[in-house]
This record gives structure tokens, sequence and C-alpha cells, in this order.
């Protein structure tokens, strides 16, 4: 039997995102792609009801009341990519590292493996994939494009100044 898909949008300071889950697991959120909201699958139910909880702590993160997030996830991938992910939440908030750095977490020559599962992350913002960047400490590649990783390290950045 099909897993059902249940599907909701939110809007953000960085576009409409798509947020869907299976039962209580968020598995994806969605970038806007050239302004425009990502397109759910055909066979997804919509239902704000079930991203209540996912919405309130994207909304205080937005806001800047929220640093870390506790909510049950379930991205789909590889063992390595898992191990990647896992690797990305242990970065702090408003803080950054490279590429090579994160490479790190097993085979430092797995670099390109490591950018590629970065660059896979079907969780962005919860699983803080913009908080990876190059050697040289300049921005490289997202997938919801360079302008929203800026805004979103510059608003993790803001915030801790405030604090």
């Amino acid at each position: 039997m099909p897993t059902t898909i249940s599907f909701t949008y939110l809007q953000s300071p960085i576009g409409p995102l798509l947020l869907a889950s299976s039962g209580s697991r968020l598995h994806s959120i969605t970038f806007p792609k050239s302004g425009s909201p990502a397109t759910p699958g055909s066979n997804w139910n919509e239902d704000a009801l079930a991203f209540k909880e996912p919405i309130r702590q994207l909304q205080a993160y937005f806001a800047g009341e929220l640093e870390n997030f506790d909510l049950p996830l379930e991205p789909q991938g590889t063992p390595f990519q898992q191990k990647v992910w896992n690797e990305l939440c242990r970065i702090p908030y408003g803080q950054t590292i490279s590429y090579g750095e994160l490479a790190n977490i097993g085979n430092p020559n797995a670099s390109r493996a490591v950018g590629l599962a970065n660059g896979s992350n079907p969780i962005p913002i919860l699983i803080p994939c913009h908080r990876v960047i190059g050697s040289s400490g300049k921005l490289t590649g997202y997938g919801g494009g360079l302008p929203i990783k800026e805004k979103l390290l510059a608003l993790e950045k803001r915030q801790l100044r405030l604090l």
C-alpha cells in the first residue's frame, strides 16, 4: 500500500516553502523555483493541520526566537547521506564550516561525495546545509540558490548579535 504524503505551504521570508510528510515525520522542505512555489506530487494531500508544530518552529526560527529544531524528521537517503546530514545538524547556529571540514567526518578524500550528499539534503533549514561554505569563506552552491543561503546565514548572524 503506498504511503500517503501530506503537504502544506509556509509563507516565509525566503519565499513559499513546500513542507511534506508521511505520517508524523517531516521528510522534505522544498524551496520556491524562480519565485514560484514548488509543486506537490499528484497523489499528495494538502493538510495544514498536520504541520502545526513544524510551522510554529519554522516561524520562530525566522523570527529569531529559535535556534534548534525539535521535530521528528525522516530524510530519505543512503547511509552515507544520512551520516553527512547528521553531521550537518552538529554545526552550531550562526556558525559555518567548509566542505573540507565536513568531509573529515570519515574520509577526507570524500569531499566530492560529501558535497553531493550536502546538496541532496531533502530537509534544508532544519538540517542546516546552508551553514557549509567554500574553503575560501565564499558562499558556494545551495539548492535554494545563493540569495536564500545568504539570507539564512545573515538571519542567524544577526540574531546572535542581538543576544
